[in-house]
This record gives C-alpha cells, sequence and structure tokens, in this order.
C-alpha cells in the first residue's frame, strides 16, 4: 500500500511513461500557481487602498440635499 501512495507504478512501461509525464504536467502547474501568486501580489502591492477608500474632506451640503 504505501508503494502505491508514493506512486510506485511496476511492470507496464506505459505506466510509468503516463506517469512520469503526469508529475511533470502537476510540477508545471505549480510553477504556473506560484508565478500568478507572485503576480497578483505585486499587483496588490501597487493599489493604494487609502486612495480607493477615501471620501472627500469636503462636501457640498447642497448636492447632498438635491440626492
Amino acid at each position: 500500500m504505501a508503494k502505491a501512495l508514493l506512486g510506485y507504478v511496476g511492470g507496464d512501461i506505459r505506466l510509468v511513461d503516463d506517469n512520469q509525464r503526469l508529475r511533470r504536467r502537476v510540477s508545471d502547474l505549480e510553477a504556473i500557481v506560484l508565478r500568478l501568486q507572485a503576480e497578483n501580489d505585486a499587483l496588490v502591492a501597487q493599489v493604494h487602498h487609502a486612495d480607493l477608500l477615501t471620501v472627500p474632506d469636503h462636501i457640498d451640503d447642497r448636492a447632498v440635499a438635491r440626492a
């Protein structure tokens, strides 16, 4: 059972090749995820949250009353 959990495949060369191909694909996808996370972190760092969430210090009371 432990061999199966570790990805051990014996005998059939097609299964071995498929297993290696899938491991490479998983590795490639993990690298893509890491790259996208880094890009996302960089974009988040560029956003100025204070600029997005601020309300102007002066609000025209007449404009508020008309709304």
